[in-house]
């Protein structure tokens, strides 16, 4: 078996902007989807006194499902492009994160 190539440092600066844009992509996609469905500008807060745990608890499962959609998007995305510019794949060899 070959010896795994040592990912370039040029990943982590890369990794961060991926992380900060799907986090930007992430929250703007929650807020269209939040007007689609509910109409109003600003989705409820756990601490909206005046918001019902149901609309709070589907506020934050919606919010939680498209973060982690974008987030798996972004980080595939960015991972494909490295391995193609450097011929190594940014993830240990049982992947995931650290």
């Amino acid at each position: 078996m070959a010896k795994k190539k040592k990912l370039p440092l040029a990943y982590q600066p890369l990794g961060f902007v991926l992380g900060w844009s799907s986090g930007w992509l992430a929250g703007l996609a929650f807020r269209k989807t939040w007007m689609a469905i509910r109409h109003e500008e600003d989705a409820p807060d756990a601490l909206d006194r005046d918001r019902g745990w149901g609309e709070i608890l589907l506020a934050a499962a919606i919010q939680g499902a498209i973060f982690a959609a974008v987030r798996s998007a972004v980080d595939r995305t960015g991972a494909k492009a490295i391995e193609r510019s450097t011929g190594t794949w940014p993830a240990s060899e049982k992947g995931g994160r650290d």
